[in-house]
């Protein structure tokens, strides 16, 4: 049975002690959102739908730390006591983005309706993947929700934190090489043009790097367009690519791994988080198996999602995770003890989020550390393409007082 959409409604009215109070509230229909305020003690006066402004902004995405937030709210209200679908209501009412507010409210109305948890969550795969729900699934069926939410909350924390971190890590090169290319840019079309305009009232020969740049600027001012059309097509194509195609996906990934000081950080980040997935879904409840196949989907690379799918099938076969992990041969030396030791002791979720918090403090360092990796080159390439330009400029008017 389809939900009803929900709306925002605005509101006046009176409180238990007759104060005169007024606020939002989502609902499907004023009948219902007067019911609601009654439930909580208020006396409606005034209700009717939020009006639309009349130049309505674009709806604001949900982004991954969106669901990280409301899962931990809802964590904390479950451990506090506060019944499933009134978390909900307190949640939603707490929410800045509409898109989020009327997912959260369409999921309480299934759950409302007699759906479980796991199942109004799979119905929206986009923002509540496979893991996410049988973590949840596992939660509702052992009896432990509010506990298996708070390991899910912090779960989803530490890999919004990590891909943060990835993030930051390329922000600062990658925004260097933009500024980098327009300023060349600039220079090829707006600068380098007047000094031509000059060399050629000397008469006289120009030396064979003045003419290379002259040549690239006159190429650049009659097919700029064409050169920013095809760089913006190379990045939507690559993305694109990446997307539809596996086996481009698994080049892209290959080659983030062997990148120079990014593709160290980039496989601490895979390691961690192959470690704390599996520990968490291990410690749910989730047998070693299926919590290898979710492993595998979450772990960011496709590359290492291929190697947890072949660790899963050894020990479908009877291997031991340590012996199935160790065959990849992609996994460090730290992982594969610790995984010994938590066989043997029966602690291997305990040890594995060691592993993880290992390498997350190491991702962590990297990432602070790579402003002074990544100064000396980034100031060569400047001086290479900036100060080359300025060279090949100014080199025949120094040619030209020589000859004076």
């Amino acid at each position: 049975m389809a939900t009803a959409t929900s709306d925002l409604f605005i509101w006046s009215g009176t409180d238990k002690n007759g104060r005169q109070t007024k606020g939002e509230i989502n609902a499907p229909s004023t009948a219902l959102a007067r019911a609601q305020l009654r439930q909580k003690g208020i006396n409606p006066r005034s209700v009717r739908r939020k009006p639309k402004p009349l130049f309505s902004a674009r709806k604001k995405p949900i982004k991954p730390a969106d669901i990280a937030i409301f899962t931990r709210q809802m964590a904390t209200m479950m451990k506090a006591g506060v019944p499933l679908v009134q978390s909900f209501d307190i949640v939603a009412d707490g929410l800045e983005n509409p898109s989020m507010r009327n997912l959260v409210t369409t999921i309480k109305n299934d759950v409302a309706g007699g759906s479980g948890l796991a199942i109004s969550l799979a119905k929206h795969p986009r923002h509540f993947d496979e893991l996410f729900c049988s973590l949840v699934s596992a939660g509702e069926s052992s009896g432990r929700l509010e506990t298996m939410l708070d390991r899910v909350a912090t779960y989803k924390e530490k890999t919004e934190a990590l891909k943060r971190k990835i993030k930051k890590a390329l922000t600062y090169p990658t925004a260097v090489i933009v500024v980098a290319i327009i300023v060349t840019g600039i220079l090829l079309i707006k600068v380098v043009p007047q000094f031509a305009e000059t060399f050629r009232s000397f008469g006289s020969d120009l030396p064979a790097f003045t003419l290379f740049v002259l040549r690239i600027s006159e190429f650049v001012q009659k097919w700029w367009f064409i050169i920013l059309l095809a760089m913006l097509a190379a990045v939507w194509g690559i993305r694109e690519a990446k997307l539809r195609s596996v086996r481009f996906a698994e080049a892209i990934d290959k080659l983030a791994l062997k990148a120079p000081i990014i593709g160290g950080i980039t496989y601490d980040a895979v390691v961690a988080r192959f470690s704390r997935t599996l520990a968490t879904t291990f410690n749910a409840g989730v047998p070693l198996v299926e919590a290898l196949e979710s492993t595998a989907g979450a772990a960011g690379n496709s590359v290492y999602s291929k190697a947890i799918l072949q660790i899963r099938d050894d020990v479908t076969t009877g291997a031991t995770l340590y012996q199935s992990i160790k065959s990849t041969g992609l996994f460090p030396n730290m992982l594969l003890q610790m995984v010994s030791i938590g066989e043997e002791s029966g602690q291997l979720d305990e040890m594995l989020d060691k592993v993880a918090n290992h390498y997350e403090e190491s991702v962590d360092n990297a990432v602070d550390n790579l402003s002074s990796l990544m100064e000396p080159i980034i100031m060569s390439i400047l001086g290479v393409l900036v100060g080359g330009l300025m060279v090949a400029m100014y080199l025949p008017i120094f040619m030209l007082g020589s000859v004076i």
